[in-house]
């Protein structure tokens, strides 16, 4: 009697029809994730690469000016000048993939973008960025911009509460309206040196802006500088100073118009000017 071959029953049939449909979701969901990293990596080299255009735009001194590089949640900005105009002609937009944010900006100056210094290509803010995917806040990555225009991925977000704060970066209050302000007098007094500073000169066309920065040589030693200001009303002025105490040797004394604004010693330390109008001084 010949042997009765058997076939597949409708259950082994489906069985392995279950088994073929869990394998073939399973590496859809890998290769799906796999290219989500894959974006998300991409994203972080081209802002990466963007910050480094920024800067070599900036110091081939491209139209004489600087650049820098504006964030939003979903998009970044190369702006022309030291401020992100959102009205400008000349900026240029790139969106993030949907699948990804910008979580994070966290700036020394506590804005949104960073512009590059043309002398030396230094960043005007230092700080981190942080970009995560929108379904798993766990992957992400975080760029880091450092104040002496390094640009790199950080192996780990850094928190502003435990960001270094010291006098390289310097935030005061000044409560009186600077727009008709006639004269920055820089004093050094360890060498009786004194330098004054056009005021009006580096305000912008309406007077909501304050921008200067210049290396000063001191009793034949450079000083690198920066003031600007974070805000310009008609009721204050919110200073900010750049002055990182590996550039700058000095003791130095700030006023506006006769008011003393700030004083560092040599070391860097500051203290609050005697100005009646203006704040102690801010570390960041």
């Amino acid at each position: 009697m010949k042997p009765v071959k058997k076939g597949f029953s409708l259950i082994e049939f489906v069985i392995v029809i279950g088994i073929l449909g869990i394998l073939v979701a399973f590496v859809l969901v890998i290769m799906n994730s796999f290219q989500k990293e894959r974006v998300l990596n991409a994203s972080a080299e081209e802002i990466i690469n963007s910050l480094r255009f920024a800067q070599s735009k900036t110091l081939a001194s491209e139209q004489a000016s600087s650049y820098g590089i504006y964030f939003e949640n979903n998009k970044y900005a190369l702006f022309r000048g030291n401020f992100f105009d959102p009205a400008s002609p000349d900026s240029e937009i790139h969106w993030l993939p949907s699948s990804l944010i910008i979580s994070q900006i966290n700036l020394s100056d506590s804005t949104s973008s960073v512009a590059f210094e043309r002398l030396t290509g230094y960043a005007g803010a230092e700080g981190t960025i942080k970009i995560e995917m929108v379904s798993d806040a766990n992957k992400n990555k975080v760029i880091y911009i450092g104040s002496s225009g390094v640009i790199s991925l950080a192996s780990t977000s850094v928190d502003d509460v435990d960001r270094l704060k010291d006098s390289r970066h310097v935030h005061i209050l000044y409560s009186q309206n600077t727009k008709s302000a006639a004269t920055l007098t820089l004093f050094f007094p360890d060498d009786s040196h004194t330098e004054t500073i056009d005021y009006q000169s580096y305000l912008n066309a309406d007077k909501t802006e304050f921008n200067w920065e210049e290396i000063l040589i001191v009793g034949g030693i450079n000083q690198k500088l920066k003031i600007h200001s974070h805000e310009l009303s008609d009721t204050q002025t919110l200073f900010c100073i750049h002055r990182d105490r590996r550039y700058n040797t000095k003791a130095l004394n700030i006023s506006l118009d006769g008011q003393n604004l700030i004083n560092y010693n040599v070391d860097g330390g500051v203290s609050q000017g005697s100005s009646f109008w203006v704040d102690s001084p801010s570390l960041q």
